[in-house]
Protein backbone atom coordinates (compact mmCIF):
# COMPACT_ATOMS: atom_id res chain seq x y z
CA UNK A 1 0.00 0.00 0.00
CA UNK A 2 1.15 3.92 -0.64
CA UNK A 3 -0.09 7.14 0.04
CA UNK A 4 0.80 9.82 -2.69
CA UNK A 5 -0.16 13.46 -1.91
CA UNK A 6 1.24 16.62 -3.04
CA UNK A 7 1.69 19.86 -0.34
CA UNK A 8 4.46 22.58 -0.01
CA UNK A 9 5.44 22.34 -3.88
CA UNK A 10 6.72 18.07 -3.20
CA UNK A 11 5.52 15.00 -4.68
CA UNK A 12 5.15 12.76 -1.68
CA UNK A 13 5.12 8.80 -2.32
CA UNK A 14 4.88 6.96 1.30
CA UNK A 15 4.91 3.35 1.31
CA UNK A 16 3.24 2.61 4.14
CA UNK A 17 4.21 -1.22 5.64
CA UNK A 18 8.18 -0.09 4.89
CA UNK A 19 7.44 3.44 6.42
CA UNK A 20 9.40 4.82 3.72
CA UNK A 21 9.40 8.27 2.02
CA UNK A 22 9.86 9.44 -1.63
CA UNK A 23 10.33 12.71 -2.78
CA UNK A 24 9.80 12.55 -6.73
CA UNK A 25 9.44 14.63 -9.43
CA UNK A 26 5.97 14.78 -11.03
CA UNK A 27 7.10 12.17 -13.79
CA UNK A 28 8.02 9.69 -11.61
CA UNK A 29 4.71 10.51 -8.97
CA UNK A 30 2.27 9.91 -11.59
CA UNK A 31 4.27 6.98 -12.62
CA UNK A 32 3.82 5.04 -9.62
CA UNK A 33 0.45 5.92 -9.80
CA UNK A 34 -0.08 4.30 -12.81
CA UNK A 35 1.31 1.09 -11.54
CA UNK A 36 -0.48 1.57 -7.98
CA UNK A 37 -3.47 1.16 -10.21
CA UNK A 38 -2.23 -1.81 -11.99
CA UNK A 39 -2.06 -0.05 -15.24
CA UNK A 40 0.35 -1.61 -18.09
CA UNK A 41 4.14 -0.28 -18.43
CA UNK A 42 3.30 0.37 -22.52
CA UNK A 43 0.39 2.19 -21.39
CA UNK A 44 1.87 4.28 -18.70
CA UNK A 45 5.13 4.63 -20.77
CA UNK A 46 2.83 6.58 -23.75
CA UNK A 47 0.76 8.55 -21.21
CA UNK A 48 4.08 9.67 -19.37
CA UNK A 49 5.70 10.82 -22.63
CA UNK A 50 2.57 12.79 -24.39
CA UNK A 51 2.53 14.31 -21.14
CA UNK A 52 6.00 15.42 -20.27
CA UNK A 53 7.34 15.44 -23.72
CA UNK A 54 7.46 19.31 -23.90
CA UNK A 55 9.24 19.31 -20.75
CA UNK A 56 12.47 17.01 -22.40
CA UNK A 57 11.07 13.76 -21.22
CA UNK A 58 12.52 11.34 -23.25
CA UNK A 59 11.89 6.97 -23.58
CA UNK A 60 15.29 6.48 -21.83
CA UNK A 61 14.21 8.66 -18.77
CA UNK A 62 10.66 6.89 -19.05
CA UNK A 63 13.44 3.58 -18.40
CA UNK A 64 15.40 5.01 -16.05
CA UNK A 65 12.37 6.04 -14.05
CA UNK A 66 11.11 1.98 -14.18
CA UNK A 67 14.71 0.88 -13.33
CA UNK A 68 14.50 3.39 -10.25
CA UNK A 69 11.13 2.18 -9.26
CA UNK A 70 11.94 -1.57 -9.28
CA UNK A 71 14.76 -1.42 -7.57
CA UNK A 72 12.95 0.36 -4.69
CA UNK A 73 10.52 -2.12 -4.97
CA UNK A 74 13.14 -5.05 -4.86
CA UNK A 75 14.77 -3.47 -1.85
CA UNK A 76 11.29 -3.50 0.56
CA UNK A 77 10.78 0.41 0.20
CA UNK A 78 7.90 0.37 -2.40
CA UNK A 79 4.69 -1.52 -2.85
CA UNK A 80 5.88 -3.55 0.37
CA UNK A 81 3.21 -6.32 1.78
CA UNK A 82 1.59 -6.10 4.82
CA UNK A 83 3.94 -8.36 7.25
CA UNK A 84 2.35 -7.13 10.49
CA UNK A 85 -1.12 -7.96 10.41
CA UNK A 86 -1.43 -11.57 11.73
CA UNK A 87 0.80 -10.11 14.65
CA UNK A 88 -1.94 -7.19 15.38
CA UNK A 89 -3.85 -9.17 18.32
CA UNK A 90 -0.97 -11.45 19.20
CA UNK A 91 1.25 -8.69 20.83
CA UNK A 92 -1.13 -7.19 23.73
CA UNK A 93 -1.62 -10.97 24.78
CA UNK A 94 1.44 -11.80 25.65
CA UNK A 95 2.19 -8.75 27.60
CA UNK A 96 0.65 -7.91 31.51
CA UNK A 97 2.65 -5.45 32.07
CA UNK A 98 2.04 -2.04 33.13
CA UNK A 99 4.55 0.61 32.36
CA UNK A 100 2.63 3.70 33.24
CA UNK A 101 0.01 5.14 35.48
CA UNK A 102 -2.20 8.92 35.81
CA UNK A 103 -2.61 9.44 38.72
CA UNK A 104 -5.37 11.73 39.34
CA UNK A 105 -4.40 13.48 42.78
CA UNK A 106 -7.05 16.08 42.69
CA UNK A 107 -10.47 15.63 42.19
CA UNK A 108 -11.31 19.24 42.23
CA UNK A 109 -9.89 22.62 40.09
CA UNK A 110 -9.47 26.21 41.04
CA UNK A 111 -10.59 26.74 37.50
CA UNK A 112 -14.00 26.35 35.90
CA UNK A 113 -13.07 25.45 31.98
CA UNK A 114 -16.98 24.83 30.34
CA UNK A 115 -15.37 22.34 28.08
CA UNK A 116 -13.61 20.41 30.63
CA UNK A 117 -14.07 16.65 29.49
CA UNK A 118 -13.52 16.40 33.36
CA UNK A 119 -16.70 18.14 34.83
CA UNK A 120 -13.93 20.63 36.44
CA UNK A 121 -11.88 17.94 37.64
CA UNK A 122 -14.71 16.03 39.54
CA UNK A 123 -14.98 13.30 36.46
CA UNK A 124 -18.72 13.49 37.05
CA UNK A 125 -18.26 12.33 40.84
CA UNK A 126 -17.62 13.96 44.01
CA UNK A 127 -14.71 16.46 44.84
CA UNK A 128 -11.76 15.34 46.79
CA UNK A 129 -7.67 14.67 46.83
CA UNK A 130 -5.69 11.65 46.66
CA UNK A 131 -4.25 10.86 50.12
CA UNK A 132 -0.34 9.80 50.76
CA UNK A 133 -1.03 6.34 51.79
CA UNK A 134 -3.83 5.69 48.02
CA UNK A 135 -0.52 7.21 46.19
CA UNK A 136 2.24 4.91 47.63
CA UNK A 137 0.02 2.02 47.12
CA UNK A 138 -0.46 3.25 43.60
CA UNK A 139 3.06 3.39 43.50
CA UNK A 140 3.49 -0.01 44.39
CA UNK A 141 1.44 -1.75 42.32
CA UNK A 142 3.12 -0.43 39.25
CA UNK A 143 6.29 -1.66 40.60
CA UNK A 144 4.80 -4.83 41.31
CA UNK A 145 3.17 -5.40 37.79
CA UNK A 146 5.40 -3.59 35.44
CA UNK A 147 7.91 -7.01 35.40
CA UNK A 148 11.14 -7.00 34.13
CA UNK A 149 10.48 -2.89 32.88
CA UNK A 150 13.15 -0.34 34.76
CA UNK A 151 11.58 2.90 33.45
CA UNK A 152 7.93 3.83 34.65
CA UNK A 153 5.95 6.68 33.64
CA UNK A 154 3.89 8.33 36.22
CA UNK A 155 1.70 11.41 35.60
CA UNK A 156 0.22 13.97 38.18
CA UNK A 157 -3.09 14.98 36.67
CA UNK A 158 -6.12 16.11 37.78
CA UNK A 159 -8.12 17.99 38.25
CA UNK A 160 -5.31 20.69 39.33
CA UNK A 161 -2.65 18.31 40.91
CA UNK A 162 -1.34 21.54 42.58
CA UNK A 163 -4.25 21.64 44.89
CA UNK A 164 -2.44 18.47 46.47
CA UNK A 165 1.01 19.51 46.03
CA UNK A 166 2.24 18.27 49.69
CA UNK A 167 0.97 14.60 48.40
CA UNK A 168 3.18 15.08 45.44
CA UNK A 169 6.07 16.16 46.93
CA UNK A 170 5.25 12.78 49.27
CA UNK A 171 4.99 10.75 46.93
CA UNK A 172 8.02 11.38 44.39
CA UNK A 173 9.97 11.23 47.98
CA UNK A 174 8.83 8.02 48.47
CA UNK A 175 9.35 6.72 44.48
CA UNK A 176 13.12 7.82 44.64
CA UNK A 177 13.25 5.78 48.19
CA UNK A 178 12.15 2.69 46.52
CA UNK A 179 14.10 3.07 42.91
CA UNK A 180 17.68 0.93 43.46
CA UNK A 181 16.08 -1.75 45.88
CA UNK A 182 13.28 -2.27 43.13
CA UNK A 183 15.53 -1.51 40.39
CA UNK A 184 12.91 0.94 38.95
CA UNK A 185 13.91 4.48 37.54
CA UNK A 186 10.34 7.06 37.53
CA UNK A 187 9.54 9.66 35.46
CA UNK A 188 7.52 12.18 36.85
CA UNK A 189 5.18 14.40 34.61
CA UNK A 190 3.47 17.62 35.98
CA UNK A 191 0.26 19.04 33.98
CA UNK A 192 -0.71 22.57 35.99
CA UNK A 193 -3.45 25.15 34.66
CA UNK A 194 -0.92 27.70 36.29
CA UNK A 195 -2.65 28.80 38.97
CA UNK A 196 -0.54 27.01 42.50
CA UNK A 197 2.38 27.53 40.52
CA UNK A 198 5.20 29.20 43.04
CA UNK A 199 8.88 29.14 43.44
CA UNK A 200 8.74 26.53 45.31
CA UNK A 201 6.58 24.36 42.81
CA UNK A 202 9.12 25.31 39.85
CA UNK A 203 12.27 24.62 41.75
CA UNK A 204 10.91 20.96 43.00
CA UNK A 205 9.16 20.42 39.34
CA UNK A 206 12.40 21.24 37.39
CA UNK A 207 14.16 19.04 40.11
CA UNK A 208 11.84 16.16 39.58
CA UNK A 209 9.41 16.39 36.80
CA UNK A 210 10.59 14.23 33.20
CA UNK A 211 8.00 16.53 31.55
CA UNK A 212 5.41 19.43 32.56
CA UNK A 213 2.61 20.15 31.21
CA UNK A 214 1.06 23.96 31.11
CA UNK A 215 -2.28 24.62 29.86
CA UNK A 216 -2.72 27.74 27.83
CA UNK A 217 -4.89 27.86 24.36
CA UNK A 218 -3.07 31.00 23.38
CA UNK A 219 -4.55 34.82 23.01
CA UNK A 220 -5.90 36.60 26.30
CA UNK A 221 -9.18 36.35 25.05
CA UNK A 222 -9.47 32.75 23.33
CA UNK A 223 -7.46 31.82 26.99
CA UNK A 224 -10.20 33.72 28.71
CA UNK A 225 -13.18 32.44 27.00
CA UNK A 226 -13.02 29.17 28.67
CA UNK A 227 -10.64 28.99 31.47
CA UNK A 228 -11.70 30.83 33.88
CA UNK A 229 -12.03 30.77 38.04
CA UNK A 230 -15.14 30.48 39.50
CA UNK A 231 -16.07 33.83 39.62
CA UNK A 232 -15.25 33.70 35.78
CA UNK A 233 -12.45 35.84 35.60
CA UNK A 234 -9.70 35.11 33.11
CA UNK A 235 -6.29 33.08 33.86
CA UNK A 236 -4.53 34.49 31.43
CA UNK A 237 -2.99 37.56 33.31
CA UNK A 238 -2.59 35.17 36.51
CA UNK A 239 -0.57 32.41 34.53
CA UNK A 240 1.18 33.55 31.23
CA UNK A 241 4.27 35.49 33.93
CA UNK A 242 4.14 32.37 35.92
CA UNK A 243 4.79 30.01 33.06
CA UNK A 244 7.23 32.08 31.51
CA UNK A 245 9.15 32.17 34.58
CA UNK A 246 8.82 28.40 35.20
CA UNK A 247 10.33 27.53 31.61
CA UNK A 248 13.13 30.00 31.50
CA UNK A 249 14.09 28.16 35.08
CA UNK A 250 13.60 24.94 33.68
CA UNK A 251 16.10 26.20 30.26
CA UNK A 252 13.65 25.40 27.93
CA UNK A 253 13.51 22.05 27.99
CA UNK A 254 11.23 19.41 28.84
CA UNK A 255 7.61 21.29 28.95
CA UNK A 256 4.95 21.51 26.74
CA UNK A 257 2.13 24.53 26.07
CA UNK A 258 -0.52 22.52 25.62
CA UNK A 259 -3.82 24.79 24.04
CA UNK A 260 -7.07 23.47 23.43
CA UNK A 261 -8.99 24.75 20.61
CA UNK A 262 -12.27 24.81 19.59
CA UNK A 263 -15.62 26.15 17.74
CA UNK A 264 -14.10 29.74 18.76
CA UNK A 265 -11.05 29.41 17.93
CA UNK A 266 -10.36 26.91 14.42
CA UNK A 267 -7.67 29.23 13.12
CA UNK A 268 -5.66 28.01 16.27
CA UNK A 269 -1.97 28.84 14.52
CA UNK A 270 -2.43 32.31 15.38
CA UNK A 271 -3.21 31.00 18.99
CA UNK A 272 0.12 29.35 18.58
CA UNK A 273 1.90 31.93 16.98
CA UNK A 274 1.17 34.41 20.14
CA UNK A 275 2.80 31.86 22.45
CA UNK A 276 5.50 31.57 20.16
CA UNK A 277 6.54 34.80 18.71
CA UNK A 278 4.64 37.24 21.62
CA UNK A 279 5.53 35.15 24.97
CA UNK A 280 8.71 33.25 23.73
CA UNK A 281 7.43 29.78 23.88
CA UNK A 282 8.96 26.96 21.90
CA UNK A 283 7.47 23.92 22.78
CA UNK A 284 3.79 23.65 21.42
CA UNK A 285 1.05 21.49 21.68
CA UNK A 286 -2.68 22.28 19.99
CA UNK A 287 -5.39 19.64 21.05
CA UNK A 288 -9.07 19.98 19.24
CA UNK A 289 -11.59 19.93 22.31
CA UNK A 290 -13.52 16.98 23.32
CA UNK A 291 -16.62 18.08 23.43
CA UNK A 292 -20.47 16.82 23.27
CA UNK A 293 -21.54 17.16 19.76
CA UNK A 294 -24.19 19.69 21.21
CA UNK A 295 -21.72 21.71 23.27
CA UNK A 296 -21.38 25.76 21.92
CA UNK A 297 -17.49 24.87 22.02
CA UNK A 298 -17.57 21.23 19.78
CA UNK A 299 -16.14 21.66 16.63
CA UNK A 300 -18.63 21.59 13.30
CA UNK A 301 -18.21 20.52 9.63
CA UNK A 302 -17.63 23.91 8.60
CA UNK A 303 -14.68 24.02 11.18
CA UNK A 304 -12.87 21.21 9.12
CA UNK A 305 -11.58 22.98 6.34
CA UNK A 306 -10.18 25.92 7.93
CA UNK A 307 -8.36 23.45 10.88
CA UNK A 308 -6.67 21.20 8.19
CA UNK A 309 -5.32 24.42 6.42
CA UNK A 310 -4.13 26.11 10.03
CA UNK A 311 -2.09 22.72 10.17
CA UNK A 312 -0.48 23.22 6.40
CA UNK A 313 -0.10 27.20 7.77
CA UNK A 314 1.66 26.02 10.70
CA UNK A 315 3.97 23.29 8.70
CA UNK A 316 4.96 26.01 6.33
CA UNK A 317 5.59 28.60 9.07
CA UNK A 318 7.60 25.73 11.19
CA UNK A 319 10.07 25.28 8.21
CA UNK A 320 10.70 29.25 7.67
CA UNK A 321 11.51 29.22 11.13
CA UNK A 322 13.74 26.67 10.86
CA UNK A 323 15.79 28.37 8.63
CA UNK A 324 15.93 30.89 10.15
CA UNK A 325 17.87 29.70 12.89
CA UNK A 326 14.69 30.18 14.70
CA UNK A 327 12.92 26.60 15.17
CA UNK A 328 9.67 25.75 17.36
CA UNK A 329 8.49 22.07 18.31
CA UNK A 330 5.00 21.14 17.41
CA UNK A 331 4.20 18.29 19.19
CA UNK A 332 2.02 16.52 16.59
CA UNK A 333 4.92 16.90 13.80
CA UNK A 334 7.55 15.29 15.98
CA UNK A 335 7.49 12.09 14.17
CA UNK A 336 10.84 10.20 13.31
CA UNK A 337 11.11 8.49 9.94
CA UNK A 338 14.68 6.74 10.92
CA UNK A 339 14.54 5.08 14.20
CA UNK A 340 10.71 4.17 15.38
CA UNK A 341 8.23 3.61 16.62
CA UNK A 342 8.76 0.21 16.91
CA UNK A 343 6.26 -2.16 15.19
CA UNK A 344 4.50 -2.60 18.24
CA UNK A 345 3.85 0.69 18.60
CA UNK A 346 2.75 0.94 15.97
CA UNK A 347 -0.07 -2.01 15.60
CA UNK A 348 -1.09 -1.65 19.84
CA UNK A 349 -1.18 1.90 19.94
CA UNK A 350 -0.94 4.00 23.93
CA UNK A 351 -2.05 1.02 25.66
CA UNK A 352 -4.85 2.34 27.75
CA UNK A 353 -6.15 -0.30 29.80
CA UNK A 354 -3.67 -2.71 29.20
CA UNK A 355 0.03 -1.16 29.82
CA UNK A 356 -1.44 2.51 30.76
CA UNK A 357 -4.29 2.96 33.73
CA UNK A 358 -5.70 5.87 35.27
CA UNK A 359 -5.86 6.16 39.20
CA UNK A 360 -8.64 8.01 41.11
CA UNK A 361 -8.01 10.16 44.60
CA UNK A 362 -9.97 6.76 45.85
CA UNK A 363 -7.81 4.13 43.83
CA UNK A 364 -10.08 2.96 41.26
CA UNK A 365 -8.36 1.82 38.12
CA UNK A 366 -9.52 2.64 34.73
CA UNK A 367 -8.63 2.74 30.93
CA UNK A 368 -7.24 6.24 31.26
CA UNK A 369 -8.23 9.47 32.80
CA UNK A 370 -11.21 10.07 29.57
CA UNK A 371 -12.85 7.24 31.17
CA UNK A 372 -12.98 7.92 34.60
CA UNK A 373 -16.02 8.15 36.30
CA UNK A 374 -17.72 5.70 33.91
CA UNK A 375 -18.64 2.52 35.67
CA UNK A 376 -18.68 0.08 32.82
CA UNK A 377 -15.56 0.91 32.63
CA UNK A 378 -13.89 0.79 36.22
CA UNK A 379 -11.10 -1.71 35.83
CA UNK A 380 -10.74 -2.61 39.86
CA UNK A 381 -8.91 -1.05 42.23
CA UNK A 382 -4.89 -0.97 43.55
CA UNK A 383 -5.11 -3.20 46.34
CA UNK A 384 -7.04 -5.94 44.63
CA UNK A 385 -5.98 -5.08 40.81
CA UNK A 386 -7.70 -5.49 37.77
CA UNK A 387 -11.14 -7.39 38.29
CA UNK A 388 -12.53 -6.33 35.38
CA UNK A 389 -11.04 -8.67 32.89
CA UNK A 390 -13.66 -8.31 30.17
CA UNK A 391 -12.93 -4.94 29.84
CA UNK A 392 -9.08 -5.13 29.44
CA UNK A 393 -9.87 -8.00 27.23
CA UNK A 394 -11.98 -5.47 25.35
CA UNK A 395 -9.13 -3.20 24.98
CA UNK A 396 -6.43 -5.72 24.04
CA UNK A 397 -8.26 -5.74 20.88
CA UNK A 398 -8.26 -1.76 20.50
CA UNK A 399 -5.11 -1.99 17.62
CA UNK A 400 -4.61 -0.54 14.05
CA UNK A 401 -6.27 -3.93 12.26
CA UNK A 402 -9.93 -3.63 14.74
CA UNK A 403 -11.61 -1.94 12.59
CA UNK A 404 -12.71 -2.57 9.58
CA UNK A 405 -12.95 1.34 8.62
CA UNK A 406 -8.91 1.05 9.42
CA UNK A 407 -8.27 -1.77 7.04
CA UNK A 408 -7.56 0.35 3.75
CA UNK A 409 -6.59 3.59 5.41
CA UNK A 410 -2.64 4.60 4.68
CA UNK A 411 -2.66 6.36 8.04
CA UNK A 412 -3.29 3.01 10.60
CA UNK A 413 0.54 2.50 11.42
CA UNK A 414 0.72 6.20 12.57
CA UNK A 415 -2.54 6.49 14.41
CA UNK A 416 -2.49 2.54 15.65
CA UNK A 417 -6.24 2.55 15.68
CA UNK A 418 -6.97 6.17 16.58
CA UNK A 419 -7.94 7.04 20.63
CA UNK A 420 -10.27 4.71 22.19
CA UNK A 421 -11.53 7.37 24.27
CA UNK A 422 -12.43 9.42 21.14
CA UNK A 423 -13.63 6.48 19.18
CA UNK A 424 -16.14 5.71 22.66
CA UNK A 425 -16.97 9.23 23.04
CA UNK A 426 -17.97 9.86 19.93
CA UNK A 427 -19.96 6.10 18.80
CA UNK A 428 -20.37 4.58 21.97
CA UNK A 429 -17.82 2.20 21.26
CA UNK A 430 -14.38 2.16 21.45
CA UNK A 431 -13.97 0.24 18.51
CA UNK A 432 -15.46 2.57 16.55
CA UNK A 433 -14.09 5.53 14.13
CA UNK A 434 -14.22 9.12 15.12
CA UNK A 435 -14.15 10.20 11.64
CA UNK A 436 -13.84 13.68 12.41
CA UNK A 437 -10.60 13.06 14.72
CA UNK A 438 -9.44 10.65 10.97
CA UNK A 439 -9.06 13.49 8.93
CA UNK A 440 -7.31 15.64 11.33
CA UNK A 441 -4.67 13.54 12.46
CA UNK A 442 -4.12 12.17 8.49
CA UNK A 443 -3.71 15.70 7.89
CA UNK A 444 -1.09 16.20 11.08
CA UNK A 445 1.21 13.29 9.52
CA UNK A 446 1.11 14.74 5.99
CA UNK A 447 2.27 17.70 7.49
CA UNK A 448 5.14 16.32 9.69
CA UNK A 449 6.67 14.22 6.87
CA UNK A 450 6.46 16.82 4.55
CA UNK A 451 8.41 18.98 6.99
CA UNK A 452 10.63 16.27 7.38
CA UNK A 453 11.21 16.34 3.23
CA UNK A 454 12.11 19.92 3.13
CA UNK A 455 14.44 19.84 6.34
CA UNK A 456 16.13 16.94 4.54
CA UNK A 457 16.53 19.40 1.17
CA UNK A 458 18.31 21.84 3.12
CA UNK A 459 20.41 19.86 4.61
CA UNK A 460 21.90 18.55 1.20
CA UNK A 461 21.78 22.14 -0.39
Amino acid sequence: MIHQYKLNGYNIVLDIFSGSVHVTDDASYDMIAMLDEGRERDEITSEILGKYAADGLTGQDVEDIFSDIDELTQAGKLFSRDVYEGMAFDLKNKSNVIKALCLLVSHTCNLSCEYCFAAQGKFHGKAGLMDFETGKRALDFLVENSGFRKNLEVDFFGGEPLMNFEVCKQLVEYARSIEKEKNKNFRFTLTTNGVGVTDEVIEWANRECHNVVLSLDGRKGVNDRFRVDIKGRGSYDTIVPKFQKFVKERGGRGYYMRGTFTHFNPDFTNDIFHMADDLGFTELSMEPVVASPDSPSALTKEDLPVILEQYEILAKDMIRREKEGKPITFYHYMINLEHGPCIYKRISGCGSGTEYMAVTAWGDLYPCHQFVGDPDYRLGDIWNGVTNEAVRESFRTCNAYAREECRDCWAKLYCSGGCAANAYHSTGDIHGVYEYGCEIFKKRIECAIMIKAALGQMENT
